[in-house]
């Protein structure tokens, strides 16, 4: 077992991502990446290459789309136009739809002890929803995994950046020494809300989005930054 920290018995807010953090995500969407790249079966490109264009156009989208299902479906929509020979019909568009599809159909895997150990840091912290998404679709989500209940408030934004920790820091009044965000992403989750002055828990996770990636910032003091194996640690830390 992991030693407690020194705030192990002092109230602290932790703003808890969800997607990858709480429960199974990510790996949908490559599963759906996989059969779309199968259906395409590009004669020139390599698999890798044609997720490199994906990964390019998915860039792309959300600056348009945002993130969801939508976007993806989007996505997957620019590339069969940009890579394939034939051209787009109704027929096939619908076909490619239907690999997004596929990802909301699928029932919710909550991860490995999550809602345990939300029970035990409820007790004992506030906790806060963190999610980027759309608003749908992640409220959903939120509904249908019986997780809400360990939640003091639930935030669904569009982007996880620097002035949306600070937004949220101002709006619940809270101490950023006290705050911490916990999640998978250093992109979303660690990096900017490090940048903003709060601390941050890393919970790694072998599926994480591509373009979530990013390496892990170094905290500047007083900022804390923590990595635990998996979510069920948060118990030995808090």
């Amino acid at each position: 077992m992991l030693p407690r920290t020194e705030f192990a018995d002092g109230f602290q807010t932790l703003l808890i991502d969800a997607d990858d953090t709480l429960w199974e995500n990510n790996v949908y969407f490559e599963r759906a990446i996989a059969s779309f790249i199968s259906f395409l079966n590009h004669q020139e490109y390599s698999p890798e290459q044609v997720r490199q264009v994906l990964n390019d156009v998915e860039r792309e989208s959300i600056v348009t789309h945002g993130y969801g299902l939508h976007s993806f479906a989007h996505s997957l929509v620019r590339t069969f136009e940009r890579l394939a020979v034939e051209p787009l019909t109704p027929a096939l568009e619908e076909t490619i739809h239907g690999f997004a599809h596929t990802i909301a159909a699928h029932p919710m895997e909550i991860i490995r002890h999550v809602p345990e150990t939300l029970a035990y840091l409820s007790a004992r912290h506030s906790l806060i929803l963190v999610t980027k998404g759309a608003f749908a679709e992640q409220s959903g989500k939120i509904e249908r995994s019986g997780l809400k209940e360990y939640f003091a408030a639930v935030e669904i934004v569009a982007e996880k950046d620097v002035s949306l920790y600070r937004r949220i820091l101002s709006q619940y009044a809270l101490a950023a020494d006290s705050t911490w965000m916990i999640g998978n992403s250093p992109k979303s989750d660690i990096n900017p809300a490090l940048a903003a002055g709060l601390n941050a828990v890393f919970v790694p996770h072998g599926n994480t989005w591509i373009l979530e990636h990013d390496q892990v910032a170094e905290p500047q003091p007083p900022a804390r930054l923590l990595m635990v194996e998996n979510f069920a640690a948060l118990r030995n830390r808090f």
